[in-house]
């Protein structure tokens, strides 16, 4: 019997506006915020796939930043979730949302995204908030950044 698995992975960038406010998008197909993203397809990299998700849902053309967080989260399947750095939008980005999948966007203040994301999702985007700081890339398990993860400053 065969007891291996294989992830689903999927891959999502965290924008901002010029105020530091995140981009969160409303979904068509399940009730809570999300971030712009999507599930990985065969043969395309986490990059990739973040890049075209993006393009797919915003309708922006932009290459992923670095990656801030990889995310281990454990469901009814097992997934490997990635965010990268999107960066700041402005004026001139304008968003096209994919209507099929998303009702709306909005960018809300770090400590309100939090609210908004279902638990998971809102311990992943905190990590990755605190990465982008720090310039560091976190390693989690459901979100929870581990000890020894992360890289340790001067001694």
């Amino acid at each position: 019997m065969d007891h291996s698995s294989r992830p689903i992975s999927a891959a999502g960038a965290l924008f901002f506006d010029e105020a530091g406010r995140v981009l969160l998008v409303e979904p068509t197909y399940k009730p809570n915020w999300d971030i712009p993203g999507g599930v990985i397809e065969h043969g395309e990299t986490p990059r990739e796939a973040c890049k075209r998700e993006v393009e797919e849902e915003l309708g922006l053309v932009r290459e992923p930043g670095r990656l801030l967080v990889v995310d281990w989260a454990p469901r009814d399947d097992d997934r490997v979730l990635f965010v990268f750095e999107g960066g700041v939008l402005t004026a001139q980005d304008e968003i096209r949302l994919q209507a099929e999948e998303l009702k709306s966007y909005e960018f809300v203040p770090p400590e309100e995204a939090g609210r908004r994301l279902i638990p998971r999702l809102a311990r992943r985007v905190t990590q990755a908030l605190r990465a982008r700081e720090s310039g560091e890339t976190r390693y989690l398990e459901h979100g929870v950044s581990l000890p020894g993860s992360r890289p340790e400053g001067p001694r």
